[in-house]
């Protein structure tokens, strides 16, 4: 079995981060993950950061970058990117006013122009999908099929919890954008009506087919994010991950 490390999305300890950011990512790393996915920096450099993580033996595994940040600053981003050694970079949202069909024929152009200036940098482009973008288009397809066919450059990000959320079924997804899926971000939902935010393991998200694709997919990292915890945040991601030691046994090393 291909041995895929684990990060952990710090948008789950957001609260945390805003507190003390440099113990956040201690507990993160002595709680067993290999390294974190960014949400900002937090008001440091990306050197700083740099330095933390080489100290505390966590990787960069990816960073979310807002939309209108990709468009305005792309040069900074690239080389804080570079800095922090983090190879992926994520768009991860969109807002209500830019989900709309020629919105999304822009944001193609654009995702295919940035992704590849992106690859001549050494870094690759990704898109983090939500729930919206499995609404159908004129065309048929759905917003994500149509995101992803048009800018081949660009990789999915995709988050089980939104596929599932959405009626979807995370594993075909995958198995229909094999090699194009190196990040994918594992979240569980509560079996209820409402449908909610839940630690890995204790949902009803097909979980054991999803880590089992990992290798074939060409997964690199697995990212662990819990949007809303109703427990303390750390000990939902050390439950994640408590879960993730017993399908991959690598893990307990």
């Amino acid at each position: 079995m291909k041995e895929i490390p684990v990060s952990v999305q710090l948008y789950t300890l957001r609260e945390q981060c805003e507190k003390d950011f440099e113990g956040t990512l201690k507990r993160v790393a002595e709680l067993g993950y290999d390294g974190v996915e960014f949400a900002g920096l937090y008001g440091r450099s990306a050197k700083e950061i740099r330095n933390l993580l080489d100290r505390l033996g966590l990787k960069a595994s990816s960073s979310h970058v807002p939309l209108q940040e990709l468009k305005n600053d792309l040069t900074k981003v690239i080389e804080e990117q570079k800095t922090l050694g983090s190879t992926y970079i994520i768009c991860p949202f969109l807002m209500p006013d830019e989900r709309n069909e020629p919105a999304y024929q822009g944001l193609i152009s654009f995702l295919k122009d940035t992704g590849e200036r992106v690859r001549e940098e050494g870094l690759v482009l990704g898109y983090h999908n939500h729930d919206f973008e499995l609404e159908r288009l004129n065309n048929g397809k759905t917003v994500l099929e149509t995101i992803l066919d048009g800018a081949q450059s660009v990789i999915a990000e995709f988050d089980i919890y939104w596929l599932k959320k959405a009626g979807e079924n995370p594993v075909e997804w995958i198995e229909k954008y094999m090699n194009r899926v190196p990040i994918v971000h594992l979240k569980d939902m509560t079996t209820d009506q409402l449908k909610s935010f839940a630690e890995l393991g204790t949902g009803g998200v097909d979980l054991e087919t999803v880590l089992s694709l990992g290798e074939k997919a060409g997964v690199n990292w697995w990212v662990v994010e819990q949007d809303i915890c109703q427990r303390d945040p750390f000990k939902s991601i050390e439950m994640s991950l408590n879960y993730l030691k017993t399908k991959l046994p690598y893990l307990n090393k």
